[in-house]
């Protein structure tokens, strides 16, 4: 027991210390356009895996797409990453961060992606206005059930809200989000966008 709480404010002491190594690196500016950049990159390699992904996402409400990158030490693990919620039909742009901890063997780093699809009003409200974590039951569907919408190779997560889960290999079939929170980036948002932009559109 004593062991395991060494390892894990190690883990912590570790994340603090690349999280304010960034923070000293770029302006805020840089580091949302750093983060537009690699929701560009995540959905284009999307959209070459899953071409019928682009439709989809282009006739939801909104989508978010997450860049995680985690590490694991001993039974103890953390992911932690930024991303970036946009919305089609008012053109918001959220910026938002996650926040995973879990316990596993293993030792060693992982990283994916995330890209969440919100097929109505309701469940962009309910992942952008407060904390918003996953409840642990997964359904795999191909359809959104509202507008016919096809989401294949996602898996709906909560009532409207349907992710796609990428790694090295290709899209995941199964989700590995419990345990993992999702907000807003407090600094990112603190001052106006001015310029607002579509990423990963052609």
């Amino acid at each position: 027991m004593k062991r395991s709480k060494i390892l894990m404010v190690l883990l912590v002491g570790i994340m603090l210390l690349a999280t304010t190594a960034t923070a000293f690196a770029a302006t805020i500016e840089e580091q949302r356009q750093e983060t537009r950049h690699k929701v560009a990159e995540t959905l284009n390699k999307l959209y070459e895996r899953k071409p019928s992904a682009r439709t989809a996402l282009k006739n939801a409400e909104g989508y978010a797409v997450f860049a995680s990158s985690g590490i694991k030490l001993g039974i103890l693990g953390a992911s932690h990453g930024r991303g970036l919620a946009h919305n089609n039909k008012t053109g918001e742009e959220i910026f938002m961060r996650m926040k995973e901890y879990q316990a596993g063997l293993g030792l060693g780093a992982k990283e994916y992606a995330l890209i969440f699809a919100f097929i109505d009003k309701t469940a962009w409200d309910t992942f952008t206005s407060s904390d918003w974590s996953f409840g642990g039951q997964a359904d795999v569907t191909a359809d959104d059930g509202v507008n016919g919408g096809s989401f294949e190779g996602a898996v709906q997560a909560a009532p409207g809200i349907f992710v796609y889960q990428m790694t090295t290999k290709g899209l995941a079939v199964e989700l590995s989000l419990k345990g993992t929170n999702y907000y807003r980036d407090k600094k990112l948002n603190s001052v106006k966008v001015e310029e607002k932009g579509n990423p990963g559109r052609k």
